[in-house]
């Protein structure tokens, strides 16, 4: 049974997507325990009882709040929670440790790649992932490192005085005062880490796929040529059912 909605749970937020004409057509962005903007969001897209839903995502105890929360509202719900329901192969040590986001992100790339082309798929969200998937579609791995919140957050909680940054812009060099030293330095240090990995990962001729909150941030001053698709993530989970 194809989904009406697939949802994907994040660390920070839980993204909804509305299936139409065989693709994700519509996507919002939503925050973690709060029914009541779940709610009118089920009422702006004219949602009736008995709706399929398709869950998955990298905190399964907001999946399984959310899951429960839509039973109660008369919804259908698919948990997308194993590898093993992906239409997806693996060259990984232990496939069942690989973050669900990764292995999704992979099936939505192997299905519009070009064909016998590998391809490196970049997720920058709280998190930033750099996975790679050979040119026969089977996801070999690749990198994690800190996202720019993530980053900021762990200089201001250890060091004395440095300020909590949460809004980021490219800044010029040299940064006049500390806020934009940190803007500038966390910045560069995702920014430089997706394109160091991105050489070390990629195979001649791959294309590369870029999504997460700060991909449209990001894209404009990666040096590759990159296709920014937020709906990635949610491609993958209305492919997997």
């Amino acid at each position: 049974m194809k989904p009406t909605v697939v949802v994907d749970v994040g660390n920070s937020r839980i993204k909804w997507g509305r299936c139409a004409a065989e693709r994700v057509a519509e996507m919002v962005s939503l925050p973690h325990d709060d029914d009541a903007v779940w709610r009118r969001q089920m009422m702006a897209w004219n949602l009736s009882a008995g709706s399929t839903w398709a869950l998955s995502g990298v905190q399964p105890g907001q999946r399984d709040k959310l899951g429960a929360w839509l039973k109660q509202q008369g919804q259908q719900i698919i948990v997308i929670d194993s590898y093993r329901q992906l239409p997806l192969a693996l060259a990984v040590d232990i496939p069942d440790k690989v973050g669900l986001d990764r292995l999704l992100n992979a099936v939505a790339v192997n299905a519009v790649r070009k064909p016998d082309a590998p391809a490196v798929i970049v997720d920058a969200g709280t998190a930033v992932t750099v996975d790679v998937v050979d040119a026969q579609g089977i996801f070999q791995g690749g990198a994690i490192l800190p996202g720019l919140r993530l980053m900021a957050k762990a200089l201001h909680d250890h060091t004395a005085f440095l300020p909590v940054i949460d809004e980021f812009v490219p800044m010029p060099m040299p940064a006049k005062n500390t806020a934009d030293a940190l803007r500038a330095g966390i910045f560069q240090a995702v920014l430089g880490g997706i394109e160091s990995l991105t050489a070390r990962l990629a195979w001649p001729h791959a294309e590369m796929f870029l999504a997460g909150g700060d991909a449209a941030l990001l894209a404009p001053h990666l040096a590759h040529a990159v296709r920014v698709w937020p709906e990635m993530t949610l491609e993958g989970i209305r492919l997997a059912v």
